[in-house]
């Protein structure tokens, strides 16, 4: 569940996660940015989401307020880095807390090694386990993983998997986060620019196959990005094996 930083948009968040843990049995993940935000006001939620039984949160530095490409600047009163906000949290309370990785470093990192240095400092102030930025090619993944064993971090390091339903958009975003685009990926959905069907097509099977090798190779667990579509990812899911169980399923019928 994305955290909206200010005014009605953070109550809606909070309402929301509240309704999920009231009324359903999903244990929601609440996202928490130190962002244009104090530490009081973060420190505010963080006892919110506590107070309505919320007992996992994801935490970000967040994006600059000025956009991505855009120096960061934090908060003179606030959490300045996501390790910061980590030690918050479990100051606070007992939370299991993500926080994120980047196989193909952090843009804003000297380096990979630099940006696993970063991700050891989350873990040595409480994260409890950390999801990737998306990636394409999972040997990608795998080299980092070994990197990032070897730096001695043994928190779960979840893949993080993004259906590519409008490849033009999702190459942009890939540039600006650091990613990188194989051409292979790129053929796949040449010529489809104004097919959206069959591109749906193609994403779910782009997507399924990457997450099936992922499982071959020995992961276990798998973040997918849904960016709005969870109807596409319910479909990976079928694909790759991961179905409800059925009383789950006759609940959510009936609803």
């Amino acid at each position: 569940m994305t955290y909206g930083a200010g005014g009605s948009t953070r109550e809606r968040t909070h309402s929301t996660v509240k309704r999920m843990v009231e009324e359903t049995g999903l244990k929601p993940a609440a996202h928490l940015t130190c962002v244009s935000a104090s530490r009081d006001e973060v420190d505010e939620v963080i006892r919110a989401y506590w107070d309505a039984g919320v007992r996992h949160v994801v935490a970000l530095r967040g994006d600059p307020a000025g956009g991505l490409g855009t120096v960061y600047e934090p908060h003179p009163q606030g959490y300045h880095q996501t390790s910061d906000l980590v030690a918050g949290l479990r100051r606070i309370g007992d939370f299991e807390v993500t926080v994120s990785a980047y196989p193909e470093k952090h843009p804003e990192a000297a380096s990979l090694d630099a940006d696993i240095e970063a991700l050891k400092k989350k873990v040595d102030a409480g994260a409890t386990r950390a999801i990737t930025q998306f990636f394409f090619d999972n040997d990608v993944y795998f080299r980092y993983l070994d990197k990032v064993r070897a730096a001695g971090i043994d928190i779960p390091i979840l893949p993080g998997i993004v259906p590519v339903q409008n490849f033009k958009q999702t190459a942009n975003f890939a540039r600006k986060t650091g990613a990188s685009v194989p051409q292979w990926l790129a053929d796949r959905f040449e010529g489809l620019e104004e097919d959206a069907a069959t591109r749906r097509l193609v994403a779910a099977a782009v997507c399924a196959e990457q997450a099936l090798d992922l499982i071959d190779r020995g992961a276990s667990d798998l973040h997918f990005y849904t960016m709005n579509k969870a109807d596409l990812v319910y479909a990976i899911c079928h694909l790759v094996g991961v179905k409800p169980e059925p009383a789950v399923a006759l609940a959510a019928a009936a609803a």
